[in-house]
């Protein structure tokens, strides 16, 4: 399986099959016939849509332009909101169309850069969020040496390792994926063009691309996550070896905001793609979907912006700024 997936990767199996037989276009299903039901829901995910774009703009905006939150902890804080705008600018806008328009559609390539752009900010995600508790291990288990160990180029690295392991496997799965012939129907049970609902399309037998999918999500979610269990096991170990309760108590609330958004998105993005097929249910996957992509977007900046002062004090600077120039 895995080899098959790694020969796709490597842009053996052509995205686009020219078999004429194949469908070409797809549509995502209706919420609800009713239209009050389609119009409460396109607002209510409007103004959550909303505050997410504002809130994740906010924050990385007020890192990059405060010098106090330019450490490694932030870096990876504004790299993680840039994620986020990215992961929900590409499935939120096309739902929105869809609850308020007939214009349902989205042609096979259209389908495809969705699923890259969704798989690619997602995986990144996953492994950001493992960086964050790398630094976060790094700053309570070895605090002498943290300077040097999470140097600017370290941090560097390790967000462009993140960045580029995305892609790749964003890459290898949409194009694994879209190598298949999609027979019909063409409604896709969905409101985005997700892997599960996509590869529920193709002819004949799929269980062999289930399977490699399935593969490929328990090591992209499976592995971060071990990784984050195990810095988070030796920072325990850490705290609880403390003499202090006020440094106790301050480790584990630099902890404490992470720990959230990790169980947050870990718990619904596990949820999804991690449990069996049979168990499987369109009504429950729309709803999970809507948490990891609109809810836990819009929660990130208010857990991290609500929880840290230094953060707070950032937003208060920045929006003193706009307040002057508007004025001015």
């Amino acid at each position: 399986i895995i080899i098959e997936y790694l020969r796709c990767m490597t842009f053996n199996c052509s995205l686009w099959q020219d078999n004429s037989m194949s469908v070409k276009r797809f549509a995502f299903a209706r919420f609800s016939e009713v239209t009050e039901q389609c119009f409460l829901l396109f607002t209510l995910i409007l103004l959550m849509f909303l505050a997410s774009l504002a809130g994740n703009a906010l924050i990385a905006t007020a890192i990059w332009t405060n010098p106090v939150l330019h450490t490694p902890m932030y870096f990876f804080l504004a790299n993680l909101s840039l994620l986020e705008i990215g992961y929900t600018c590409s499935v939120i806008p096309k739902m929105l169309q869809s609850l308020v328009s007939e214009a349902r559609g989205i042609s096979r390539e259209g389908c495809a850069t969705q699923m890259f752009f969704f798989s690619f900010f997602g995986i990144s995600e996953c492994c950001l969020l493992a960086a964050m508790a790398f630094d976060r291990y790094m700053a309570i288990c070895s605090p002498l040496h943290y300077a040097t160990r999470m140097s600017r180029g370290v941090c560097v690295h390790l967000a462009m390792v993140s960045w580029g392991v995305g892609c790749m496997v964003a890459l290898g799965q949409t194009n694994y994926i879209f190598s298949l012939d999609f027979c019909g129907p063409c409604e896709i049970d969905h409101f985005f063009c997700d892997l599960p609902p996509i590869l529920a399309l193709a002819c004949g037998d799929t269980s062999h691309n289930e399977a490699a999918v399935f593969a490929v999500a328990t090591l992209c979610i499976s592995s971060p996550f071990l990784l984050i269990i195990a810095s988070y096991g030796r920072i325990l170990a850490a705290v609880l070896s403390m003499p202090s309760p006020e440094g106790r108590r301050k480790a584990l609330s630099i902890c404490s905001s992470h720990l959230l958004v990790v169980t947050l998105f870990y718990g619904s993005a596990s949820v999804t793609y991690l449990r069996p097929k049979a168990s499987h249910s369109p009504g429950i996957d729309k709803l999970l979907a809507l948490s990891y992509t609109v809810v836990t977007s819009m929660l990130n900046p208010i857990i991290y912006s609500l929880r840290n002062k230094d953060v707070k004090a950032a937003l208060r600077r920045t929006l003193g700024k706009k307040k002057v120039l508007a004025h001015r």
